[in-house]
C-alpha cells in the first residue's frame, strides 16, 4: 500500500498515456481501478461490444489513486474512489456529473446502496464492488463465542496477536464505535480521546495489512482482528476455518463507487463502461472473480444466505458507512503514523 516504487511506475505509465491524440481517445477509454475489480476478459468483451479499447492502470490505495489524478488531471476518464474519497475529489473540483439518462441499467442497483451521505442523489458517482469490514476469528484457535465486539480486541490476554487493516479511518472507526461515538467523527476531543483508547491496543497488534488481508490469517501469522468480508470469503474457499463476525457496535461499510474525471477526454466512453458494469451478468462474473458483492441487485442472489457477504439485515442497519471528515483527515492520518510509528 502506498508503495512509492508502484506510483512512480503508475506515473510514467499515464505519462506516456497522455500523448494520444485526440482521435485516439474517441476510441479509448483510460480507466483507473482498484487491480482485481474487472478481469482482461471482460475488459476484452467490453472493447467487442463497443469497439473502445480500455487502457487500464491499476493502484493500491485511494491516495496512490488521487495522487496520479491529481498530477495527470487529463489522463483519465474513468477511476473507482471508496466512499468517503468521492466526496473529497468532488468537493476538491476532480470528478464531473454522471448523467444517468445514459445509464440504461441503472435501475438494476440495489436501493440499498444509492444516495449515501458522501454522495447524496448519487450525482457524481455509481456504487460498484461493495464491502464491509467485520471481526475474524480462527475458529481453529479461538471460540468465536467469546468475540461479539470491537472491545474484545483490547482484552489484554492477546497481546501480538492481531491483524489490523492498515487503513487509518477503518483502525480510527472501531476505537470510536467502541467509545459509542460515529467513525465518522470530525469532533477533535472524540479524536483524541480514539488515539488514546488505540495507544492501548497497540500492544496486541502483530501486523497491519491491507494490500492482502486474507494472508497473515491463511500463512496461519495471526487468527484474530479484522477483515473484509470479501477477503474472508475468500480465505473460506481456501479452507480457512474463519468466521467473521458483525460486532454489536456495528460492521465498517463501503462502497467502490465509479466516477467520471472531471478533464476527462472520453465521457461517452466512461458512460458506456459504467453501463456495462451494470449489466447483471457482467456485475456477477465480477462477483465471482473477486468475492465481493456489488451494488447490483440480481448479481447478488447467490449470496443471499451467507451471512459472511451478506450479513442480516439487522447487522446491516447497526453498521456505519463512511463518509469524509474534511479538514480533520490530517488529524487521523498523523495520529494513525504516531500509533504504527509506536507500536
Amino acid at each position: 500500500m502506498k508503495k512509492l516504487s508502484a506510483f512512480l511506475a503508475g506515473t510514467a505509465c499515464a505519462a506516456a498515456l497522455f500523448s494520444n491524440t485526440a482521435t485516439a481517445a474517441d476510441k479509448e477509454l483510460v480507466f483507473m481501478n482498484w487491480g482485481p475489480y474487472i478481469s482482461t476478459e471482460l475488459r476484452e468483451q467490453f472493447t467487442k461490444e463497443t469497439g473502445i479499447k480500455v487502457i487500464y492502470s491499476t493502484y493500491e490505495s485511494n491516495e496512490t489513486m488521487y495522487a496520479k489524478l491529481r498530477a495527470h488531471p487529463q489522463g483519465y476518464d474513468l477511476v473507482v474512489p471508496s466512499t468517503y474519497f468521492v466526496a473529497k475529489m468532488r468537493d476538491e473540483g476532480m470528478l464531473q456529473k454522471i448523467d444517468k439518462s445514459k445509464l440504461s441499467n441503472f435501475q438494476e442497483l440495489d436501493k440499498n446502496y444509492l444516495d449515501k451521505p458522501f454522495d447524496p442523489n448519487n450525482d457524481y458517482s455509481i456504487p460498484h464492488v461493495i464491502a464491509m469490514t467485520g471481526l475474524a476469528v480462527n475458529t481453529d484457535m479461538y471460540d468465536p463465542e467469546d468475540f461479539d465486539s470491537w472491545a474484545d480486541l483490547w482484552n489484554p490476554e492477546l497481546k501480538g496477536q492481531l491483524m489490523l487493516m492498515d487503513d487509518t479511518r477503518e483502525v480510527f472507526h472501531i476505537a470510536l464505535r467502541k467509545l459509542g461515538y460515529s467513525g465518522n467523527t470530525t469532533d477533535p476531543k472524540q479524536i483524541d480521546e480514539a488515539k488514546k483508547e488505540l495507544e492501548k491496543l497497540m500492544p496486541n497488534v502483530l501486523v497491519f495489512n491491507s494490500d492482502n488481508p486474507a494472508a497473515p490469517y491463511l500463512a496461519g501469522e495471526v487468527g484474530l482482528g479484522m477483515l473484509w468480508n470479501g477477503s474472508a470469503a475468500a480465505a473460506q474457499k481456501e479452507g480457512l476455518p474463519i468466521k467473521l463476525i458483525w460486532p454489536k457496535e456495528g460492521g465498517i461499510f463501503w462502497v467502490d463507487s465509479l466516477a467520471i474525471a472531471k478533464n476527462a477526454k472520453n465521457v461517452e466512453a466512461a458512460h458506456k463502461m459504467i453501463d456495462f458494469l451494470l449489466r447483471p451478468d457482467v456485475a456477477a462474473k465480477i462477483s465471482e472473480e473477486t468475492g465481493y458483492l456489488t451494488a447490483v441487485e440480481k448479481s447478488n442472489a447467490k449470496y443471499k444466505n451467507d451471512p459472511t457477504l451478506f450479513p442480516p439485515q439487522a447487522d446491516l442497519d447497526r453498521g456505519e458507512w463512511q463518509d469524509s471528515v474534511g479538514d480533520m483527515n490530517i488529524r487521523y492520518e498523523n495520529y494513525f503514523l504516531e500509533l504504527k510509528a509506536g507500536q
